[in-house]
């Protein structure tokens, strides 16, 4: 993650790999945290921050190598893969 980034994101509550495959997950979020730094790695994913659980072609997609600042709510944003397993990088900010 670039320093810039970081900088303004204050400090970090915690980290998590999370492993995306065919059934939708959620994060697990450290107390306090009200945003999350995440970054795709390896395969494409699709999110939905509604409550409901995406599909593998239904959600925002977010192609492997690309990242998102999310600051909404952070219990409701789940994750599945697009056609393989993938995981995202999360790191947390108060």
């Amino acid at each position: 993650m670039p320093s810039m980034v970081r900088g303004s994101l204050g400090s970090s509550l915690g980290y998590q790999a999370l492993a995306v495959s065919s059934a939708a997950v959620s994060l697990t979020v450290p107390s306090r945290s009200r945003i999350a730094y995440l970054y795709v790695e390896t395969n494409d994913i699709r999110w939905r921050d509604d409550g409901t659980n995406p599909t593998a072609s239904v959600g925002t997609p977010l192609t492997s190598g690309t990242d998102l600042i999310f600051d909404g709510d952070l219990s409701k944003i789940r994750f599945i893969r697009q056609s393989a397993d993938a995981t995202v990088h999360i790191t947390y900010y108060a």
